[in-house]
């Protein structure tokens, strides 16, 4: 099961905070799928088959960020990797990331992103795996939330989506080869020159 964190509506659309929906958004294209309301779990959901022919849940919670956790764990339960969160995959934003980098890993802190929280919250573990998709730090702490829900200039843009390929493409190697496969691949990956060059 994959999830993209972010927030539902329009004016949200392709900003960092959303960068994970943009990975489903491209997973779903890739593998043919189409993302529907489902109900009562508050959350687009398809259930798909990958490149290599797995069977895939993608979501989207439509509940905000900060209540993840309440679309997520319904549909731990319905698709039936609650035995092996490891078999959970969230591709979130990260602000203690450069844009450019990204990392791929399983459990481990939060660091502050209140998606994760209700996520862990919910589940009551946070050993699921992560592929967090490096958005930068704002000039302070008191512009965390206008950095993540800003639109993005062109060039800063530009440099999301090529991210936001790369995660897809690791959620790919993930489901195909593994944890250490994925880690070794692209937690390495490096876009931070000028314009992501």
């Amino acid at each position: 099961m994959v999830v993209g964190l972010g927030n539902p509506g329009a004016e949200y659309a392709h900003t960092r905070h959303n960068v994970g929906f943009d990975v489903v958004d491209l997973l779903a294209a890739r593998w043919g799928g189409r993302l529907r309301r489902a109900r009562p779990e508050k959350a687009l959901v398809d259930e798909v088959r990958s490149s290599s022919g797995k069977r895939v849940a993608l979501v989207q919670p439509q509940t905000y960020m900060n209540a993840s956790g309440d679309a997520v764990a319904p549909l731990v339960r319905r698709f039936g990797v609650g035995e092996d969160l490891a078999r959970l995959v969230v591709v979130h934003d990260e602000l203690d990331l450069p844009l450019g980098r990204m990392k791929v890993k399983l459990g481990g802190g939060l660091a502050g992103h209140n998606g994760l929280r209700s996520i862990r919250a919910s589940l009551r573990s946070d050993a699921f795996t992560r592929v967090r998709v490096g958005v930068g730090k704002p000039a302070s702490k008191e512009h965390g939330v206008d950095h993540v829900l800003r639109r993005v200039g062109k060039a800063e843009r530009d440099v999301l989506a090529q991210m936001a390929a790369h995660a897809a493409d690791a959620v790919e190697v993930l489901l195909d080869e593994g944890l250490e496969a994925a880690m070794n691949r692209f937690n390495a990956i490096d876009l931070t020159g000028p314009l992501g060059a």
